[in-house]
């Protein structure tokens, strides 16, 4: 192997031919420094979550699981679709909202963030009048303040949202809500700097009566950010959709099978011979133990003792053998 070194003109040589190639490639491309602009980290760029398709998808599911939520006030199944998310200042959202709603701000424990739902004082009123039986369509007065029995009822809804929210965004990461406050104006709300960059995520909700109203899921920029690849993904379910409300009705039903239900006094035994000369009338004795078992379809599942109450049979559950 050859220790010899370059020279001092071998080496400026070479860097010469370096910045001629370097110049020949900008000149080639058309590319120049006025064309290169400086990238501030931490700026928002909105490419990162590129077109929001996990988010997509994850609204989708939170509309067809809101429905369970609305349906025992309503006493109707409402029909809820879900708007492409939209991106604009907390200031310029602001700005066409009415000064009198129903603000819930939630903290998101493992994204470091928060998330705000809106709720229109329409909708709390038809929901109030209904859920205490009286006309769903009756007009909403303008106030500043919810009463208190609209309060409990923005208490019952937010947390059932929530619920179906978190099972929404089951598939593409596990969340949890914490620290739920709750305003009427987003003047007071200490949500995000009027600047900063929010996703607003619109349910249209329609029912019969109560009209059409809008749920709005205002999440901040920054608190999605760290997901930006995930939500760029096509979102794979590993978790079967369901309809809560199937499910519901499923589990009531299966709970009021009714099954056979037998108490097992003893085991006599008899021989072939006795068993084939048997006749009407024929009185076979019996011992009857303390520790009865308990058979239901067919399975023996618990211990008991017999008695009587009332003048009437019954037994008494001592212990249980077996899981059901």
């Amino acid at each position: 192997m050859s220790s010899k070194k370059l020279t001092q003109d071998e080496i400026d040589a070479l860097i010469s031919s370096i910045d001629k190639q370097g110049s020949a490639l900008i000149g080639k491309s058309g590319v120049s420094e006025k064309d290169v602009k400086d990238f501030s980290f931490g700026s928002d760029d909105l490419s990162l979550l590129g077109d929001y398709y996990a988010l997509r998808v994850i609204n989708e599911r939170f509309a067809r699981f809101a429905r369970s939520v609305f349906q025992p006030m309503l006493r109707v199944q409402p029909r809820i679709s879900a708007q492409l998310p939209s991106v604009v200042t907390f200031d310029e959202y602001s700005e066409n909202a009415p000064p009198f709603m129903s603000l819930t701000t939630s903290r998101i424990d493992e994204l470091r963030g928060s998330k705000m739902i809106v709720i229109q004082p329409e909708f709390i009123s038809a929901l109030t009048n209904a859920y205490y039986g009286g006309d769903v369509g009756l007009k909403h007065s303008p106030r500043s303040e919810f009463t208190s029995t609209e309060s409990r009822v923005i208490e019952i809804i937010t947390d059932g949202l929530n619920q179906v929210l978190l099972a929404a965004w089951q598939d593409l990461m596990p969340l949890t809500f914490s620290e739920n406050t709750r305003e009427e104006n987003l003047q007071f709300a200490s949500f995000v700097d009027g600047s900063e960059t929010v996703i607003v995520c619109s349910f249209d909700v329609q029912s019969p009566k109560a009209g059409e109203a809008t749920i709005d899921i205002v999440y901040p920029l920054q608190t999605l950010k760290p997901i930006a690849a995930q939500l760029r993904s096509r979102m794979q379910s590993e978790v079967i959709d369901d309809d809560l409300t199937w499910r519901e009705r499923l589990e009531r039903a299966v709970l009021q099978i009714a099954l056979p239900m037998n108490a097992q006094l003893c085991k006599p035994k008899v021989s072939l011979r006795k068993l084939l000369e048997i006749e009407a009338g024929d009185v076979f004795p019996i011992q009857i133990r303390e520790d009865l078992g308990v058979l239901i379809q067919g399975q023996r599942l618990f211990g008991a003792d017999i008695g009587e109450v009332g003048g009437i049979s019954a037994i008494t559950i001592k212990r249980k053998l077996s899981e059901l």
